[in-house]
């Protein structure tokens, strides 16, 4: 699949900002109790939960505007992401399980081998929360985020096993995010929230 493909649209596709039934089902099974979770959303869908990391996916979080970014960097040149959302000023990148443990030494590595080079630190990569084993993060509600709310899919999980970056992944994007030569507004545009990443482009 070409780049030309993956680029960001501001059409909306269907199910790219609200999860779907399958997507309900791959979230809950991070949990120790799938169906609970389940039957909770069913009577309170639009009740964000909290769910441990480090089996079903490991979660980055980032600043609000260098985590998109990294989105932009990741649809724009790259296979597109996995889930993500916004959750109280936090850019939540949905990744593979092992993740949280690996990016950070990925980092650091950058860096200190950037060191020198023209162009090359990462020192304006922002320090990124990583969440793994052992850690549990606050998902926003299958429906009804907002970004007034604060919580809110970007690109909502839509399958029973949606494709997750990995660290390498990740590592691009925010040495690219890092790099790239964009001016941004401490006041976004008013259409910035428009924005959607189409996820029947990835495929």
């Amino acid at each position: 699949m070409s780049s030309s493909t993956r680029n960001v649209t501001p059409n909306v596709a269907p199910h790219a900002s609200e999860v779907t039934t399958d997507g309900a089902a791959w979230l809950a099974s991070a949990g120790a109790y799938p169906r609970t979770t389940l039957a909770f959303w069913e009577e309170r869908p639009e009740a964000p939960v909290v769910l441990p990391c480090g089996s079903a996916f490991d979660v980055v979080s980032a600043p609000a505007i260098f985590g998109r970014r990294m989105l932009d960097r990741m649809w724009d040149e790259g296979p597109g992401s996995g889930p993500v959302a916004e959750f109280r000023g936090r850019m939540l990148l949905f990744a593979a399980p092992g993740t949280a443990q690996r990016l950070p030494s990925l980092l650091e590595w950058e860096e200190w081998s950037a060191r020198g080079r023209d162009g090359g630190r990462t020192g304006e990569v922002p320090p990124l929360l990583c969440h793994g084993a052992g850690d549990a993060v606050t998902v926003p509600a299958p429906v009804g985020g907002s970004a007034r709310s604060g919580s809110r899919w970007l690109v909502a999980p839509d399958t029973r096993l949606p494709w997750l970056p990995g660290p390498e992944m990740l590592l691009w994007a925010a040495v690219r995010a890092a790099r790239a030569a964009v001016r941004i507004s401490i006041f976004p545009p008013a259409d910035q929230d428009a924005n959607v990443y189409d996820v029947s482009r990835r495929r």
